[in-house]
């Protein structure tokens, strides 16, 4: 998996737990956002997982 998937993954779950708190203490719309921002960052980890699928398996770099 991709370097950025894996931060855009860790970025996801920590809006959820976030979100989670938010509704919790009754904040409504904060956990509205929380949850936006972890929509969006759900979508970059798949655009970046299925971008390293297309481009085939990573190749060392040549200086």
């Amino acid at each position: 998996m991709p370097r950025l998937a894996v931060y855009a993954l860790v970025v996801c779950l920590l809006a959820v737990a976030a979100a989670v708190v938010s509704f919790v203490e009754g904040s409504t719309l904060i956990g509205v956002v929380w949850i936006l921002l972890a929509g969006l960052s759900s979508n970059m980890t798949w655009y970046y997982v299925r971008r390293a699928r297309a481009t085939g398996p990573d190749t060392p770099a040549t200086d």
